[in-house]
């Protein structure tokens, strides 16, 4: 009797604890939570306004706003672009370097722009 009870119990908790998964402490941060990587953000971009300031979740870039490419380091000063469109911005070494590969976010199907 016991085991049909702690079975019944297991089952009416399952959803429970479900739903208590999809927003984590490490993945899945909502915007304006504290981050170390993108990975953990469900944006894909952890933010920070300058060097001191701790990391949050931020929305990614939109056309128009200032982006930066998608690095491998997981933080970052400008977020990258939205799904579709590309951070047109110095991708190399040294702008990674000096912290000056900003760009911004264009579309790149849109060609009456270029």
């Amino acid at each position: 009797v016991l085991p049909a009870c702690l079975l019944l119990a297991l089952l009416l908790l399952a959803p429970a604890l479900a739903a208590q998964q999809e927003r984590g402490l490490i993945f899945n941060l909502e915007i304006g939570e504290l981050c170390l990587q993108s990975a953990q953000c469900k944006s894909g971009c952890c933010h920070r306004a300058s060097g001191l300031s701790l990391a949050r979740c931020a929305p990614k870039a939109a056309e128009f706003q200032e982006c930066s490419p998608k690095s491998i380091y997981g933080v970052y000063y400008k977020c990258p672009c939205e799904r579709g469109l590309s951070c047109d911005a110095d991708k190399t070494i040294v702008g990674s370097i000096t912290n000056s590969n900003f760009g911004l976010c264009q579309d790149p199907q849109d060609s009456s722009r270029r």
